[in-house]
């Protein structure tokens, strides 16, 4: 399985759903940054499951345990790994999703690709519980980040017909970072909040599930920063953002809606600003020209599927007989995973943009 990426800031996760712990390697971060463990925790906190009838019941404290490269708060230049202990485990409910593959589920390629070998406890390596050591990750770059002026935040942009209002592209105030970027279940209108969980609270009770968008932004970037062709920050962002088992799409600036747009319509035109710095007038290309970065707000957005475990029946095949099936699935699953997803996606962008730093010989 391929569990590493990056190449100046590598970035490796470890464990399962259902193994004694999970856990994450970072190599490649400066030394002497220091570390505030209670803003880990906030981060960690987002991403915890069990907070509200949006989550699965499922309990973990997520809380971290390093075990090396950090000293005193301070990281030591040396890889830093953390660990997050399973305590909440229900094996015996996915014991038979090992003959029953789960439909929208990776039950059963991974059957074939791994022999049967795969550990199909609780989705094993392809459970979106892999994401708590990509946001402790996360929290530990948007530190390193936030010294540098580059604030990182999200926002639910919409659960199923349920929208909440976007961010203005062009300017995000840095309280409203600050805020979203603490919050779980974060919303600009918190009307929409409450409508959201309507529409959750409906999927819930019909044994069914709902999925949703997450728009994330990144202020204070410099301009120049990343690179064209494969090398982008489209690219490394994409290439990270992907590791979130639920996310099926993505999209930067006006996306795929500037396809319906002519030119005219979709350029951003270029002006000074009244500190002799180059701006553009709008943002359809969310900050990103070429691959680099143009200084102005990092946006983007990412599609999360509804969750594949639902309670409905639902038609699947028995794997050891060939034979067409029905499948009740049960256990502790998330109705909706994007309030969740909010934190990871934010993570996604903390060790991306860190990564596009290195390279630039920012850090």
């Amino acid at each position: 399985m391929s569990s590493t990426w990056g190449e100046r800031i590598k970035l490796s996760i470890f464990g399962g759903s259902h193994t004694e712990a999970i856990g994450v390697n970072l190599d490649g971060l400066p030394a002497g940054e220091p570390v505030d463990w209670e803003e880990i925790l906030v981060q960690m906190a987002r991403r915890a499951p069990g907070q509200d009838p949006t989550a699965t019941r499922r309990k973990e404290s997520d809380e971290p345990h390093v075990l090396c490269g950090l000293l005193d708060g301070v990281t030591t230049g040396a890889p830093l790994c953390a660990i997050m202990y399973n305590t909440n485990q229900r094996s015996k409910d996915y014991e038979n999703l090992r003959v029953h593959p789960r439909p929208g589920h990776a039950d059963y390629t991974a059957y074939v690709k791994y022999g049967n070998h795969h550990d199909v406890r609780g989705g094993g390596h392809f459970s979106g519980r892999m994401t708590a050591p990509l946001v402790f990750a996360g929290a530990v770059a948007r530190q390193i980040l936030g010294r540098r002026g580059i604030q990182v935040a999200s926002h639910v942009a919409s659960i199923g017909g349920v929208a909440d209002t976007p961010f203005d592209p062009v300017s995000i105030p840095s309280e409203w970072m600050d805020r979203l970027s603490r919050e779980y279940f974060p919303v600009i209108d918190p009307e929409a909040k409450e409508r959201m969980r309507q529409e959750v609270e409906a999927a819930r009770k019909d044994g069914d599930s709902v999925g949703g968008v997450v728009e994330c932004a990144v202020t204070g970037l410099p301009v120049g920063v990343g690179n064209p062709m494969f090398d982008g920050v489209e690219n490394k962002i994409a290439s990270l953002a992907f590791g979130i088992p639920a996310l099926k799409g993505i999209e930067f600036g006006s996306g795929f809606g500037g396809s319906q747009l002519r030119g005219s319509q979709n350029n951003d035109p270029f002006a000074m600003d009244s500190q002799g710095c180059v701006r553009t007038v709008t943002n359809r290309a969310g900050g990103i020209l070429g691959g680099i970065s143009t200084g102005m707000p990092l946006v983007f957005r990412g599609a999360f599927k509804p969750t594949p475990s639902i309670g409905k029946e639902q038609d699947t095949v028995n794997l050891r007989t060939g034979e067409n099936a029905k499948l009740v699935i049960t256990g502790r699953h998330d109705p909706c995973i994007v309030p969740r997803a909010a934190a990871a996606f934010e993570a996604v962008a903390c060790v991306a943009i860190l990564e596009l730093l290195a390279e630039s010989g920012l850090l």
